[in-house]
């Protein structure tokens, strides 16, 4: 999986631009399917199986976008002000290189700070673009960018920007990939999300158009195994999280069973997560309509929302086969 990663993870896709990676997955997917719809907000879905005896319509849900920029102001000398698209935070940004949609490229500058310790706000930050005049500046206002930071594969360990959520992409393209050919009573529904990390508005469109019986997102959570790391249980290498709770929603406790359960069964890892702040694709789906039983699959992530997240490439493919197990057998929550 680690060339299909790759090619995700440096594909460029902010929020509300993930075309390219849709049409990177789509590629992906090939002949595994051949249902593929793309929606109002953008979000793929793709369909595969009817629903049987004992089977359910699962909505599955891994978002496209990534974190970034867009710029708001351009001065005379063509440095570019900005602000945020997602959770970015200003202390991993100074130096930091972006790439625009439009191709453009820059690196991220700032305002003299008022002491050798000041941390700068957004607001004092800027790009540079190599541009010497408003007029000869390749960006305008309105132009979007994203974090521009090469895969890195250190063994286990796999190492880029935007793993958060194309590490998810990758898992459930690979997932539909091997349920090609086996039998399974469910109609699954994979969606390929849009505008996650500014409020959930791909998956809340995309849930209320599949009705699904059953929920599941695939996304990264954080960890608590690093030096003075955050007190959390959840750690790199010891297999995916079935996530229990985060800042917004609580996983259906059957549903949480039914993955530990089937986990247990296969002989495959697995963590218990309880997230204090952040969430998923999971509390909209949940929400929709008349309401959903969903949960999450989660990918144990250090360093989110930087441009070096970090995930572990055993972790992954665990996840891929708890994915399968999951959605080959009848699905009864108890």
């Amino acid at each position: 999986m680690k060339a299909l990663i790759q090619k995700l993870v440096e594909s460029i896709g902010p929020s509300g631009y993930e075309s390219k990676v849709r049409e990177l997955v789509q590629a992906e997917i090939g002949d595994a399917a051949s249902d593929f719809q793309v929606d109002a907000l953008g979000n793929l879905i793709v369909r595969v199986g009817k629903k049987s005896a004992g089977g359910q319509r699962v909505m599955l849900s891994a978002h496209m976008d990534e974190i970034g920029v867009i710029a708001t102001h351009i001065d005379e000398n063509g440095f570019v002000r900005f602000t945020t698209v997602g959770g970015v935070s200003p202390r991993t940004c100074y130096s930091g290189r972006v790439v625009f949609v439009n191709g453009a490229r820059g690196v991220i500058g700032g305002d003299r700070p008022d002491s050798p310790t000041a941390m700068h706000t957004i607001e004092q930050l800027f790009i540079d673009v190599g541009a010497t005049s408003r007029e000869n500046c390749p960006v305008k206002v309105g132009d979007f960018a994203a974090f521009e930071r090469p895969f890195m594969d250190l063994g286990d360990r796999l190492v880029s920007k935007a793993m958060d959520d194309r590490i998810a992409v990758a898992i459930l393209v690979q997932t539909l990939k091997e349920l090609k050919g086996k039998a399974t009573p469910h109609e699954l529904v994979f969606v390929f999300s849009t505008q996650e990390e500014v409020g959930l508005r791909g998956a809340t469109t995309a849930a209320y158009g599949v009705d699904p019986d059953l929920g599941l997102s695939v996304d990264v959570t954080g960890v608590g195994d690093t030096p003075k790391g955050a007190k959390m249980e959840v750690g790199l290498g010891k297999g995916p999280a079935v996530k229990v709770r985060d800042g917004r929603m609580l996983s259906d406790p059957r549903v949480v069973r039914w993955m530990a359960d089937t986990a247990e069964k296969a002989g495959l890892p697995y963590q218990l997560e309880v997230l204090e702040g952040g969430t998923t694709d999971a509390a909209v789906i949940q929400l929709a309509r008349a309401g959903v039983p969903a949960g999450c699959l989660s990918i144990p992530c250090r360093y989110i929302h930087s441009p070096s997240e970090m995930v572990d490439y055993t972790d992954v493919q665990n996840s891929v086969r708890l994915l399968v197990e999951l959605l080959s057998h009848p699905i009864e929550l108890k």
